[in-house]
């Protein structure tokens, strides 16, 4: 029974540790200019990897990126289906943790199917296509490049870091 409340109590406190990463990260790449615009590059989304090492990361992702979204000032329709993309993502890269080069797959595909069509309706931008082609660099370039590179940094360390 104790260690069942211990294991609670370290995934909550893992999901909120990776919230709070998603968060400060999301920030600073709003500072630096390179969380909008036409290829987004949020170094929050290289933490969508983060699901091959442990449950956590699901709930985690999934508020960091609700907060980060709310509180950088997003439209709605981007609260709402940018958090989906980021919840779809994660869920699908724990279901491929056997698959280690498939980690950061499932994140690139819900963002460049659902993000584009949010881009279009909230803050009308046109056309749909070049948001798919943008959006789908930047997730490469966050989750592919930034994500893998984080994985095999952490891969040595999973045993300490991550309990599941």
């Amino acid at each position: 029974m104790e260690q069942t409340r211990n294991k609670h109590v370290l995934r909550l406190a893992q999901a909120a540790m990776i919230a709070a990463l998603y968060i400060v990260l999301t920030f600073i790449a709003n500072l630096l200019g390179i969380a909008s615009g036409a290829v987004q590059i949020r170094f929050s989304e290289a933490l969508t990897i983060l699901p091959y090492f442990t449950v956590s990361a699901v709930p985690g992702l999934t508020v960091g990126c609700l907060l980060a979204n709310i509180l950088t000032g997003c439209a709605l329709p981007d609260i709402i289906f940018g958090t989906l993309a980021t919840l779809l993502g994660a869920v699908f890269t724990r279901l491929l943790r056997k698959y280690k080069w498939l980690a950061p797959v499932p994140p690139i595909l819900a963002n460049a199917l659902i993000i584009p069509p949010v881009l279009y309706f909230a803050y009308g931008v046109k056309p749909i296509w070049f948001s798919l082609v943008t959006v789908t660099a930047g997730e490469i370039i966050s989750c592919g490049v930034l994500g893998m590179l984080l994985l095999f940094a952490l891969q040595k360390y999973a045993s300490v870091l991550f309990k599941d």
